[in-house]
């Protein structure tokens, strides 16, 4: 598969998928796996080629090794489609042992131990730190995590690096998610300020957002399970039916984040792509103003 786009890396990120086992809907109403099945169709259709698969928490509402399954059942195939290797990194409502044995192939490892990796896409560095304590739902990074991850750091990548960690480092318009973000988040700034990271890749919010630590852009994801409102009626907190993913993209040196969303609507337009790219450029100076 080749591309004709700009990019020349690509990068899909899945967030919340908040996967339960067969016959279980989220909250009594919301089919996350048939959500999970229209990313997969999304993905495999579209011009490729996509360089890894980023799975950026809460991947199993109740964390059970069923759900995990279930997810394999289709990240497993689309990461083949592209020879993608997928990162998996922990969220809240995750839980340690069956996420380790399921998704890492880690069974064993005490729970207290954090899911923290590192990995080499392209020269790309991924780290994904596990910014998760059983039993609680905001965020937290230890010392020792911290300490790693500046041990990690004190090598520049080929390309840089991408810092993936599910609770965002960044304030939030709704409460409940800004009570529930990571805490102390400058501990992090400190280690990652001066460092190669491009860009910080979170999730949590079910909302899309973006934001700057330690003057490193900080991309939240939208959830694919559902949206967070973040401009509800006046006294109300709501979920809203949708959700989405992102594409992370490198292009002319610069990492650019996309939301997309998987909520259905009608064409503005639906044109060939070369034809458009063309008119584009037909009518498009090839000079700088000035």
């Amino acid at each position: 598969m080749t591309t004709t786009g700009p990019a020349e890396l690509t990068l899909i990120q899945v967030s919340d998928t908040h996967l339960l086992p067969a016959g279980e809907l989220m909250h009594g109403r919301v089919d996350t796996f048939a959500l999970l099945e229209t990313v997969a169709a999304t993905v495999a259709s579209s011009t490729g080629p996509v360089a890894g698969i980023l799975l950026t928490g809460d991947l199993a509402d109740d964390g059970s090794p069923a759900s995990y399954r279930r997810l394999r059942e289709i990240v497993d195939p689309l990461a083949a489609t592209f020879d993608a290797p997928v990162v998996y990194a922990m969220g809240n409502h995750d839980e340690r042992l069956a996420f380790r044995a399921e998704l890492l192939n880690g069974a064993g490892v005490p729970a207290d131990h954090p899911c923290d990796s590192v990995h080499l896409i392209d020269g790309l560095r991924l780290v994904a730190l596990d910014s998760t304590t059983p039993g609680r739902h905001d965020g937290w990074l230890t010392d020792a995590q911290l300490a790693w991850l500046a041990d990690v750091l004190a090598t520049p990548a080929p390309r840089g690096t991408l810092l993936i960690v599910h609770h965002p480092p960044l304030p939030s318009p709704v409460p409940t998610v800004h009570l529930l973000r990571l805490a102390a988040a400058k501990r992090l700034a400190d280690v990652v300020a001066g460092t190669d990271v491009h860009m910080i890749l979170s999730g949590h919010a079910h909302h899309a957002g973006a934001g700057a630590l330690a003057g490193i852009p900080v991309w939240i994801s939208p959830a694919l399970a559902y949206d967070a409102d973040p401009m509800p009626p006046d006294g109300r907190l709501r979920g809203l039916l949708g959700g989405g993913f992102s594409r992370i993209d490198l292009i002319d040196g610069q990492f650019v984040a996309t939301a997309i969303p998987l909520t259905p609507a009608g064409h503005v337009y639906n044109n060939d792509r070369a034809e458009m790219v063309e008119f584009i450029r037909s009518v498009t100076p090839q000079t700088t103003p000035g």
